[in-house]
């Protein structure tokens, strides 16, 4: 049998892939006739760099995933799926993989044609929406689930509705050593002489080691041979982001509470081997976890088959591995319930003995060739029930392979502290036209998505630029001025109803998904103070922008009435300009189709959303085919040009194509598809976005991948090549969005098998 690995591996410093080293061995130990490890299998590795030489991988390493690359995931199923793998192992933890909370994943196992075991490190009581959904597509692609505590189990079943018989407990493995007599560890000067407690594993604060020092006043009083010997480095994450902070800190501690002599760090790595022949020289080991969501934890599994006397606080691993009188627990930050348990073991050696016997012999069956013989099992069972001809491949509508990297270059290049600059010649920001209200809405729109979506600080550095334009905007009645000169001079006293209409939208967008309490505050202040104005917008345009940001808005406060109303009350303009001019065949809100078209049904599906407002709903519906029709019939989108605008009984211009209109309508089919869970409405939104990358009119991209900016039209003759804010921003919102539908193709569990609702 050779199997497939799917894990973060060394010599990335990693616990995961210290595990999924540790099980490769024990697999293919119990297959001593394959000779080298790599020949029982292959590794695909996870990189936490976007250089793949980072690491100097193994031999059995094969393939790199970088972690944040969709596209490599897509490409590691192909490579798995043509291999010689006949079954796959998956380590999971959110954090290894890319996207919101590791989602890139999916795409990977949905692709995969091998039987596929995954064994979660993490299960979360308290999961959000996509870690749920994440969880829930593993175990649906998965021929088993692999958990290493009970625990566990009744989270899968309970939380995350997982077929108990789809889970299988496999214990966190040891290693198969026994320290030798004449243990070399007893001869450091630190272990001579002194009674030792000991904590080992990668540092990082959330390891409670400040509980243990905190004890050590109580412990070195009535033990003053007692030696606190902390062993392991600095998580590398923590390294990148504050240094030795936490050790230092440690160590200033010791120092106030006069017990620094009685502190040791061992800051290295160690082999398994040493590992156990520490263990086994320590008197007592330790781990002071400060809470209790801890649903696997290697280093007390390590320590249970090394036959350590444990004293640990209660998470959940630990109430389970330690339970029948294999070590003592004590609560969460309590240094005196510790100190005073520690000086009764030091005290009584019979029963520090005892908890010694009694975790060595559980430990036994932990050992690493009787784990790997369990794995052997599983897998053996996954490839038996394994049915290949009745794997559905459900290959995402949407196509990560084809679309280019999100980058924030081109926006921040056109951004200054007052706000992003209105257009550019060729890449170049053009100063002399200054800013507008409508760019600097669409902005923070984009900026908050992208913020979202990976927690960007270039985008979240951003958005208090585009908010404080906004404000700077806003009249002392409310109302918005549109256009600023580069030196800060107001050009207009109010500004167009549609750059009026596309902030309100952005302050609805913000008032829903807020980076912080203060932004949603003084979004809900700007938004407010403009409501005066709602009833006085007459163009449908400005109604219809409106109308989405209001939507957004009754997201988060349903229970405004008077917003509600007004919500109703706009509807209506957009409902009878749609029945006064509609026809057999015409079914639209005006007599010709100009600029921003997708936006009026757009609107009218937010509305309908949360009214409930079934003529708005049809009204929606009828005139998104009618669109359809006109820009999709090609299989292409061919939106309608600027050129003259498209009359009734007239020439539908080809040209000048803008990119505006691609946006909205990527944003119109989204919508509809969240509503309605069809999938012929993420075909539409996808085939609608590939304007922007070349399948248009002229087959000519209008993406450029050297400024990571984005054309500002399509022209008879070519492309514009200017690259303002409006068609760059409308470029990265839509590939927000599409990214964004890639997600929920998973949350909605198989796209192509949704109730009908439209």
């Amino acid at each position: 049998m050779k199997i497939a690995y799917i894990s973060t591996y060394p010599p990335r410093e990693c616990g995961i892939a210290t595990f999924n080293q540790n099980l490769m061995h024990a697999i293919s130990a119990n297959f001593p006739e394959r000779g080298t490890l790599a020949q029982g299998g292959f590794v695909v590795a996870l990189n936490d760099s976007e250089n793949i030489q980072e690491y100097e991988y193994p031999a059995e390493v094969k393939y790199v995933i970088r972690q944040n690359h969709q596209k490599d995931y897509i490409r590691a199923a192909n490579y798995i799926n043509t291999s010689n793998a006949d079954v796959c192992i998956m380590e999971h933890e959110f954090g290894i993989y890319g996207g919101e909370s590791g989602i890139y994943i999916l795409p990977l196992l949905n692709r995969l044609e091998k039987p596929l075991i995954s064994i979660l490190h993490t299960i979360l009581k308290d999961p959000s929406y996509v870690q749920r959904i994440i969880i829930r597509e593993i175990a649906e692609q998965s021929s088993k689930i692999i958990v290493m505590s009970q625990r566990a189990v009744e989270f899968l079943t309970t939380i995350y509705d997982i077929p108990v018989e789809k889970i299988q407990i496999i214990e966190h493995g040891v290693p198969d050593v026994d320290a030798p007599e004449d243990n070399p560890v007893k001869n450091l000067t630190i272990f001579k002489n002194h009674r030792v407690l000991l904590t080992f594993g990668l540092i990082s604060r959330n390891k409670g080691l400040e509980t243990v020092i905190r004890a050590l006043p109580q412990i070195v009083d009535k033990h003053p041979d007692v030696v606190y010997v902390v062993l392991g480095n600095t998580h590398p994450g923590v390294i990148k982001s504050s240094g030795e902070e936490y050790r230092d800190h440690l160590k200033s501690l010791a120092t106030q509470l006069n017990v620094s002599k009685h502190l040791c760090f061992i800051n290295k790595f160690v082999t398994e081997e040493e590992l156990v022949n520490y263990l086994s020289a320590a008197e007592i080991y330790v781990t002071p976890y400060l809470n209790e969501a801890q649903i696997t934890s290697g280093t007390l599994s390590y320590a249970v088959g090394a036959g350590a006397a444990i004293v640990s606080t209660p998470y959940w691993h630990a109430t389970e591995l330690l339970a029948d009188n294999r070590g003592r627990l004590f609560d969460f930050k309590n240094a005196d319930a510790l100190a005073e348990i520690v000086n009764e073991l030091l005290d009584q050696q019979r029963v520090l003995n005892e908890l010694k016997e009694n975790a060595y012999e559980y430990g036994l069956h932990l050992r690493w060739p009787v784990i790997g013989a369990e794995f052997i099992k599983a897998a053996q069972e996954a490839c038996a029930a394994h049915d290949f001809s009745d794997k559905i491949l459900k290959n995402s509508i949407v196509d990560p392979e084809i679309m280019p990297k999100f980058s924030l270059t081109h926006v921040l290049r056109l951004t200054d502290d007052t706000g992003i600059v209105q257009h550019a010649k060729y890449g170049i920001p053009n100063l002399k036209e200054g800013y507008c209200l409508d760019d600097n809405a669409r902005a923070l729109i984009m900026a908050l998505m992208a913020y979202q979506r990976s927690g960007s600080k270039e985008a979240f550095e951003l958005l208090p630029i585009y908010l404080s334009y906004i404000h700077y905007m806003q009249t002392e009645d409310g109302n918005f001025r549109n256009f600023l000169s580069f030196n800060r001079q107001y050009l207009d006293e109010v500004g167009s109803e549609d750059s009026f209409g596309r902030t309100i939208w952005a302050l609805g967008y913000l008032i829903g998904c807020a980076a912080s309490n203060s932004y949603r505050e003084f979004a809900l202040e700007i938004f407010h103070k403009s409501f005066v104005h709602f009833k006085a917008l007459t163009h449908l345009r400005g109604i219809a922008n409106t109308i989405i940001g209001i939507s957004l808005y009754l997201k988060i406060f349903p229970g405004d009435e008077g917003m509600v109303n007004e919500l109703v009350r706009l509807t209506q303009p957009l409902v009878d300009a749609y029945e006064n001019n509609q026809s057999a065949d015409w079914q639209w809100f005006e007599e010709k189709m100009t600029y921003d078209n997708a936006i009026l049904p757009l609107a009218l599906l937010h509305s309908c959303e949360i009214t409930g407002n079934e003529k708005a709903r049809n009204v929606a519906l009828k005139t998104m085919v009618f669109l359809d029709k006109l820009t999709l019939s090609n299989g292409y989108l061919s939106p309608v040009g600027n050129d003259g605008w498209y009359y009734r009984g007239g020439v539908f211009p080809a040209f000048d194509q803008q990119a505006i209109e691609t946006m909205a309508m990527v944003l119109m089919h989204f919508q509809a598809y969240q509503i309605s869970r069809k999938p012929q409405y993420i075909e539409k939104m996808f085939l609608s976005y590939k304007w922007f990358l070349g399948e248009n009119t002229l087959r000519a991209p209008l993406y450029d991948h050297e400024t990571k900016g984005c054309c500002d039209g399509l022209l008879p003759t070519g492309i514009n090549r200017n690259q303002g804010a409006e068609s760059t921003l409308a470029y990265l919102i839509s590939h927000l969005t599409v990214l964004k539908a890639f997600e929920l193709e998973y949350e909605y569990n198989k796209v192509g098998q949704f109730a009908e609702t439209f």
